[in-house]
């Protein structure tokens, strides 16, 4: 009987043993498998990537995508034509909102490039129902965009789609299509209830106008914040009334945008550079007609030839990576990522 108990009680000291050690090597082998995706993150050879992270990022403005290439009016082929020639380039699409926040996970050797939209035209994103189901224009913009994001999902597609009254012009749809938005990783912006020249107006009208936009657009999302404005016209208030641009209040709605956007002649300033301000924000005509050598594919060129700097990223959201030379113009106030110079 001794012996049994015995046998018995080494049995179980033999298996509580077992599972011990099981644990104990679980617990020691996590930080291992943490600690080499951590070091794998951040080996990245410096002089061949040649991060610079105070370079200069496009911010592209377009307005329409028709039949008629003009001014302001992209084909749907030639808009295609941008999406991949960004591609091939090496630029990855971020929203607006992570390029004003600093946000930016663009991975190690791209460039990020915001695309944005003005004036909520029907072109921009266009719904039609077959047999009941609501579907989505394939020649729109969101249409190319959707199906470039399918063909192309480490691009990053996104973009920012700044509104007037007649939002997309199928009032029927509206909901629907603010809410698409959303849910697939686009932004909603204010380009003012009609389309108002801020440079010739009072403060009181400027901020009217600012409003009464975030009034009607929340009537369809009541929770999201509209925080970024694109100037209409490009039209600058003047003096000290420009300070409405950025915050102030209609009724009881209370404004404050973190990001306002002119019209556009030239990329902008890296968000980490000591002269970033996010409230007077260059962009880039997204066009081939009347750009006046300062259009998108006159920038793509200039950045190849080495004219202009652009922003090339380190893959990393929580380091700011520059050659030792740009020291001097890092914004010194930065204290939540880590600054490495090479």
């Amino acid at each position: 009987m001794k012996n049994k108990i015995f046998i018995f009680l080494l049995i179980i000291s033999f298996i509580m043993t077992g599972c011990t050690k099981k644990a104990s090597n679980e617990a020691l082998k996590e930080p291992k498998i943490n600690e080499k995706k951590e070091e794998l993150k951040n080996n990245i050879d410096y002089k061949k990537i040649k991060p610079n992270e105070l370079g200069k990022i496009m911010i592209l403005m377009y307005h329409n995508i028709g039949e008629k290439e003009s001014t302001w009016t992209r084909t749907p082929d030639n808009f295609k034509k941008d999406l991949n020639t960004l591609y091939e380039k090496g630029y990855r699409a971020i929203s607006l909102t992570d390029y004003v926040n600093g946000n930016i996970n663009t991975p190690a050797g791209f460039t990020p490039v915001v695309i944005t939209f003005d004036d909520g035209n029907e072109n921009n994103f266009r719904v039609f129902e077959e047999n009941g189901i609501i579907k989505i224009d394939p020649n729109c913009a969101v249409g190319i965009l959707e199906e470039f994001k399918k063909s192309h999902p480490d691009f990053n597609t996104t973009a920012t789609f700044f509104l007037n009254s007649n939002i997309f012009n199928q009032p029927e749809y509206v909901e629907y299509k603010l809410k698409f938005l959303i849910k697939n990783g686009y932004d909603i912006g204010n380009h003012t209830l009609n389309h108002t020249d801020l440079s010739k107006v009072d403060k009181l009208k400027i901020q009217n106008a600012i409003g009464k936009e975030i009034e009607l657009i929340k009537k369809y999302i009541p929770n999201y914040c509209i925080n970024t404005l694109a100037l209409p016209f490009g039209g600058k208030p003047k003096g000290e009334n420009y300070i409405y641009t950025v915050k102030g209040n209609y009724n009881s709605i209370q404004y404050e945008n973190k990001a306002v956007l002119l019209v556009g002649w030239d990329p902008y300033k890296s968000p980490y550079h000591k002269n970033f301000n996010p409230s007077k924000i260059h962009r880039v005509r997204a066009s081939e007609i009347n750009v006046d050598g300062v259009g998108m594919y006159d920038w793509i060129k200039k950045f190849d030839e080495g004219k202009e700097v652009k922003f090339i990223s380190d893959g990393n959201s929580s380091t700011i990576v520059i050659p030792e030379n740009y020291k001097d113009v890092i914004n010194q106030n930065i204290s939540d990522k880590k600054i490495i110079t090479y």
